[in-house]
């Protein structure tokens, strides 16, 4: 099978390239030079040139506090392209994935967000991610979304990354206490995405670790499990601050745990608990970096 994977150098992406190389399938996987996000009509001809039979859209605007300033080269990414490479898929009959986000929601829930829940974005990211989820779909019905939330890797730049970073200079670690999510390693992501492509899914989906935590607890969590793969993590607290004594341009929801009922119910997912992935990816990271 002939994929086409964007963002192939991100935090999924990479992942996504990975899986799909085990797997034996001819991977394309462009850099910005090939495939520039920032020109839909130049996306979605040479989406069409390279006849995939999946397309993946791991691509993606991700500054969010920038977003708010910059909400032209947002919508054209995250937007923009998304339905070029929709289009590009129809033009080639081919299927494709694309890679959404827990930001659609408000996060005023207090269970986690289904797929039949209604989006209320707060921000430029995330309504651009929306707008982006409709585009797809309009044109292209049978499109797979996929919205995940919290994502970290072993490669790029990340939470689990900074933290590891300050707490190995032994800087003071303050981190907000009063949002709730569940972080998630891409390395699962792209597991999810390979179950899909294999059961011919479409539709909508979510996916996420197991589990739930604030970014504070998750911080505290990151310094014990890393000490014990063996890096040198000089700071041992973290102080849980609220998300008023850390104001950003963009507002963040509170609450972003998604329900991955109905992936698991369809695709029969067995999802790790967000800890246990943590504690790999950490082991992952350590044998990398002193290899």
């Amino acid at each position: 099978m002939r994929v086409l994977v964007t963002g192939a150098t991100g935090q999924v992406g990479s992942e996504v390239v990975t899986a799909m190389h085990r797997l034996g399938h001819d991977v394309i996987a462009p850099g910005r030079s090939g495939l520039d996000l920032m020109q839909p009509s130049q996306v979605e001809h040479r989406a069409t040139l390279l006849v995939p039979d999946w397309i993946i859209n791991c691509a993606a605007y991700t500054q969010v506090d920038r977003a708010e300033s910059e909400p032209e080269q947002a919508n054209t990414v995250n937007r923009d392209s998304a339905a070029a490479l929709a289009r590009a898929a129809a033009t080639c009959n081919a299927r494709l994935l694309h890679v959404s986000t827990d930001f659609v929601f408000d996060g005023s829930q207090s269970r986690p967000y289904r797929e039949d829940d209604t989006p209320n974005p707060l921000g430029v990211y995330g309504r651009s991610k929306l707008e982006g989820e409709q585009a797809v779909r309009d044109a292209l019905p049978d499109a797979v979304i996929l919205r995940t939330a919290w994502v970290y890797g072993v490669h790029g730049h990340n939470f689990v990354r900074t933290m590891l970073r300050l707490a190995g200079e032994g800087r003071p670690l303050r981190v907000v206490d009063d949002q709730t999510g569940s972080p998630t390693w891409a390395h699962d992501i792209a597991g999810a995405i390979t179950a899909l492509l294999q059961a011919g899914a479409a539709g909508l989906f979510h996916y996420t670790s197991a589990g739930s935590v604030s970014w504070c607890d998750f911080a505290g969590a990151i310094l014990s499990e890393a000490a014990q793969a063996g890096f040198d993590i000089r700071t041992q607290t973290v102080e849980p601050i609220t998300t008023a004594d850390y104001p950003t341009p963009a507002r963040r929801p509170a609450y972003s745990v998604l329900d991955t009922g109905k992936i698991q119910a369809e695709l029969g997912l067995s999802i790790p608990a967000w800890r246990a992935s943590l504690v790999t990816m950490l082991g992952e990271l350590y044998r990398c970096e002193t290899s």
